[in-house]
């Protein structure tokens, strides 16, 4: 079986339900990578997971690996309301990036505490285990996670993944251009090691051109960058990710377009990520 992802969220910043936003999905980034079993692996934990953790719990999952690419609440706030969090019976494995400040636990713990929740971190019912990142490459039913820091303001990972011969790299929240992209060597160039050759490159394109310059260092990427770095990596397909809550699925949709014109026609056009969707590697 190839490698196959499911996107159940793909905004950023913050979730935006709303009738602009219904083609292509408000809730924050979740992506599961689909197993068979009662295993899982997901990628984030934005307000995406909710839904998710019910599917979860149909299908009698009892082992969750959720790896988190930072810290930012578009990508944690829905761990609280995630179902296997809260049944005995499930082990829960969060693997983060590390701080020289404070453990992943302890950062992840400040969320689960009043007043910003009523429920104390200690009150959960699954097992939890906590790893730090990066470390080398490991394995989750036969699908390989390896990890690397990438330039986004705090501790940010990006993941590749790879299983029988599919390879597909996620940097959702990611901004190489500001330490340059063109004829800059992949051992040099922010997630290089990670999206090189992928299958697919989920990858964070969440402006257009002509707001990205008064946004340059956020933290974030143009729709044209995104491109401009699959084609460094050397990339097949490029999904774009990370949408920005003030855009509607129409001006996404211009996004797309201008993407598509600056592709490669040696490559599958860039595809617009959409909750709900399922991608085969």
């Amino acid at each position: 079986m190839a490698l196959r992802l499911k996107i159940w969220g793909c905004r950023g910043s913050i979730a935006t339900p709303s009738s602009e936003t219904t083609k292509y999905g408000g809730n924050t980034s979740c992506v599961e990578v689909v197993l068979e079993g009662e295993t899982a692996l997901v990628l984030d934990a934005g307000t995406g997971i909710r839904q998710l953790g019910l599917d979860l719990t149909r299908r009698g999952t009892r082992h969750v690996h959720l790896f988190l690419t930072h810290l930012h609440l578009d990508h944690l706030e829905g761990l609280r309301f995630f179902a296997p969090l809260w049944d005995p019976q499930v082990t829960l494995e969060v693997w983060g990036p590390r701080s020289p400040v404070l453990s992943l636990r302890d950062r992840i713990v400040r969320s689960f505490s009043p007043p910003l929740f009523p429920l104390d971190f200690r009150d959960i019912p699954a097992h939890t285990i906590f790893h730090d990142l990066p470390a080398e490459p490991c394995e989750v039913e036969g699908v390989t996670v390896a990890s690397d820091r990438v330039i986004h303001p705090g501790p940010t990972l990006g993941f590749r993944l790879e299983h029988t011969g599919s390879t597909a790299a996620y940097l959702p929240d990611h901004e190489p251009m500001l330490a340059g992209i063109d004829g800059v060597p992949l051992d040099w160039l922010s997630g290089g090691a990670l999206a090189r050759e992928a299958d697919v490159l989920l990858h964070d394109a969440q402006y257009g051109d002509a707001e990205y310059g008064a946004r340059m260092g956020w933290g974030h990427t143009s729709a044209t960058e995104a491109v401009a770095y699959c084609d460094a990596v050397g990339a097949d397909r490029l999904v774009l990710f990370h949408h920005d809550p003030d855009h509607s699925d129409a001006a996404l949709e211009e996004l797309e377009e201008q993407a598509r014109t600056l592709s490669s026609p040696d490559r599958p056009p860039p595809l617009l990520a959409r909750e709900g969707t399922t991608i085969d590697v």
